[in-house]
């Protein structure tokens, strides 16, 4: 980055939350002294998709002894309070109960588990794939033996559901979604429909895979954040300096850090001045100047020149830290979207089998009927209480919508993040990189007599030439286009936190922000004119020859090109639009009058979270956000959105991703929304529809077997092409300024 520091209208915003971070840990601290029980926590695996954190916290709570428990989906940690005469033990044993893993966090921490073979992962998918070809190709060459084939890959496929169903059955979740396959299959089988059973379960098991998988996506961003912190630091002694691990510092502890190194730390600068970078944590572009004195948080980039700073946080409550629990906040606040089928079967499947078991036994005690006429019927309508249509139903209509979102290049993370798109009332909007293109530009150069236009770019872009600075990047790129040579300077001396020095003409050359200019070398003009353009919210730098002033640069962030339509099409589907930004005033209200819409500024991570939380309170709310310090926000959201270009924890944070960075991709998604909701209630109500009806021919003796098994994979077939319309969306935008 380079040597200069452009700041002109810098303003600190204080790390979110320090006041609630420290009651937390005092609270917990206490907790683990508490005679009312001790807190243990673990890291748990096997996890795929929200729910399974509920199954955990069941079994785990019918436990004696378990005084809470609390599963956290997004970093799959288990915190446990137990009563004395409860072990550890008896925890991970009810884990391992219904299909899960759970490692202590200690031992997470020091061992690193090694991933299986692709092949090994996938082994039972496989094997029952290579079932259902053999059991085809049999149906051509040996019929007879084509039932038995697929029977046999309907056992190998329900073997583990079954398996799994009856465990959580015993601990606490007997209608689970694995009982419904359950069901599902051995109902087919029963009917000698042994195709279907097993089609029905690969369908499952895949879907399975394709849920765990994003799951472990997602959780890949939280191990980003943990790297913008060093493991290391340079420790200052009375003997030296010496190289220590991160999470054995201190506070009033001092630590040295050089040019482009992290802090590992908060702290507070020691040394005079110093710029740096804090784009990761707070998501703005430009390096902030610090003095003596002034707070650092940790992750932020060094830019210019080795300081000294004194740490201020305890170990595991940096300002990394404190956003990583923001994440584990939000995710515990926002109301997890269950999956309808999983509500659907908690009376669904044993409504169904209690039906066919009447059906069957009923009438031959009470009537002494045909007990062969009746089991038949029972057995009909069991396979008419089916659930394979209906299971079906959703995710096909999720899977063809998200296909077709993947054409349009919107990545929705799943059929919850899919079905809230749509309902969503107010979007709110980060700034920096999401509205903004995020690359500061030249916006106005005003030049003071006697110097021209091209002689000001030459000498600015002289003293900016080789900087990896922003704003010395942009007045380089100006200078460039004019095709404005460099002026040849005799020598450049960065000046720390302040600008970069040279001589022209044996005069005195500087480029600085305004703040480092002497008022007495200014007019009063000049300073009219610097005031009226921070008022506005444009950076400022100044070059000085001779101590009196050259030019004047006003730089700033420009909007998208398709921000001002994005956000009409947005208004024209009666969405409310906000900007919550950590930004100052003056910036925001000028991108904000730009686009017409609502803002917030000079926002800390924690007060965003507070502002979406007001936002939720009149109904569903989607962010869209693309910085670091975006991650929580995007998690407290009833839906949150990430800018492809955005950082690795927003787009893991987030529910859904940009990956083309059109704003119009909003309004788009928000229609594919509508549109696969109105899709996957008209399936259901065509297998549910369908099913009502032949369940009153079946008891009545209408429908036949064939007749059932007709409108069971009719139903199927009707569902999966009405959901696969949605492959072929293309949204119509309209747009209302």
């Amino acid at each position: 980055m380079g040597q200069c520091s452009h700041h002109a209208n810098t303003k600190h915003t204080e790390s979110c939350c320090n006041h609630d971070a420290t009651t937390a840990n005092a609270q917990a601290d206490s907790n683990h002294h508490s005679h009312s029980g001790t807190v243990h926590s673990w890291r748990i695996k096997g996890m795929d998709c929200p729910s399974c954190a509920g199954k955990i916290e069941t079994a785990l709570r019918r436990l004696p002894g378990i005084l809470s428990a609390d599963v956290r989906f997004a970093t799959e940690r288990l915190q446990v309070r137990l009563s004395q005469n409860t072990s550890t033990k008896q925890v991970e044993d009810a884990i391992a109960a219904i299909g899960f893993s759970a490692v202590s966090e200690q031992a997470s921490n020091t061992s690193s588990m090694s991933k299986k073979p692709w092949w090994q992962r996938y082994q039972a998918i496989l094997i029952l794939i290579t079932l259902l070809l053999v059991a085809s190709v049999s149906l051509l060459l040996l019929p007879r033996f084509a039932p038995l084939l697929f029977a046999l890959a309907t056992l190998w496929g329900l073997w583990p559901i079954g398996n799994k169903a009856w465990r959580l059955a015993r601990n606490g979740s007997p209608f689970s979604i694995e009982t419904l396959m359950t069901v599902a299959a051995c109902g087919a089988l029963l009917l000698g429909e042994t195709a279907e059973a097993a089609m029905v379960l690969l369908l499952f098991m895949v879907g399975e895979q394709l849920e765990s998988l994003a799951a472990d996506k997602a959780r890949s961003g939280v191990s980003a954040l943990m790297a913008l912190v060093p493991n290391e630091a340079r420790k200052i002694t009375a003997h030296g300096i010496i190289t220590v691990d991160a999470n054995k510092l201190s506070p009033n502890d001092e630590i040295e850090i050089h040019p482009g190194g992290r802090l590992p730390v908060d702290g507070v600068l020691l040394s005079e001045l110093a710029a740096f970078d804090e784009s990761a944590v707070t998501g703005e572009s430009v390096p902030v100047d610090k003095q003596q004195g002034d707070p650092l948080t940790a992750g932020s980039l060094l830019v210019d020149v080795a300081v000294r700073v004194r740490v201020t946080s305890h170990q595991g409550n940096n300002t990394i830290d404190k956003i990583l629990h923001l994440i584990e906040t939000a995710e515990a606040n926002k109301a997890p979207i269950a999956r309808f089928i999983e509500r659907f079967s908690r009376w669904y499947t044993p409504a169904m089998i209690l039906a066919a078991t009447l059906v069957a036994l009923m009438p031959p005690l009470l009537m002494a009927a045909d007990w062969e006429t009746w089991i038949y019927r029972g057995l009909v309508l069991l396979l008419i209480g089916c659930p394979c249509a209906l299971v079906i139903s959703t995710p096909a209509a999720v899977t063809s919508a998200l296909a077709s979102a993947s054409r349009m290049g919107i990545l929705i993370k799943g059929g919850a993040a899919l079905e809230q798109l749509g309902q969503i009332k107010t979007m709110a909007f980060d700034k920096t990189g999401t509205l903004t293109q995020g690359k500061p530009q030249l916006h106005q150069l005003i030049c003071y007599p006697p110097f021209s236009e091209q002689q000001v770019l030459s000498l600015a872009s002289a003293l900016e030439h080789g900087s990896h600075h922003p704003l010395a990047k942009s007045i380089v790129a100006a200078a460039n286009e004019q095709n404005i040579q460099l002026t040849s300077l005799p020598f450049k001396r960065t000046l720390p936190g302040a600008g970069i020095e040279s001589e022209w003409q044996n005069q005195p050359l500087i480029i600085c922000a305004p703040a480092h200019v002497p008022q007495a070398q200014l007019t009063a003009e000049q300073t009219a004119t610097i005031n009226q353009l921070k008022d506005e919210g444009y950076t400022l730098a100044t070059l000085m020859v001779n101590q009196q002033l050259a030019g004047l640069f006003a730089l700033s962030d420009p909007l998208r090109a398709d921000a001002i339509a994005g956000i009409n099409a947005l208004n024209a589907l009666n969405i409310h639009s906000i900007m919550l930004t950590g930004d100052h005033n003056g910036a925001a209200q000028r991108i904000a009058q730009q686009l017409n819409i609502d803002y917030q500024a000079q926002l800390s991570p924690q007060d965003k979270l507070t502002q979406l939380q007001q936002l939720e309170q009149s109904g569903p709310l989607a962010m869209v956000g693309d910085g670091i310090n975006d991650a929580p926000a995007l998690k407290q959201a009833s839906v949150g959105i990430a800018m492809g270009q955005g950082t690795d924890v927003a787009l893991d944070s987030a529910d859904a991703a940009l990956t083309h960075n059109r704003l119009t991709g909003l309004a788009e998604a928000v229609l594919l929304s509508r549109a696969a909701n109105r899709n996957i209630r008209q399936n259901i109500s065509l297998a549910l529809g369908l099913k009502a009806i032949f369940l009153v021919t079946s008891i009545l003796g209408i429908t036949g077997l064939w007749l059932a098994i007709l409108a069971d994979t009719g139903a199927t077939a009707l569902v999966t092409l009405n959901a696969l319309r949605l492959l072929g969306f293309k949204p119509n935008l309209k747009t209302r300024s």
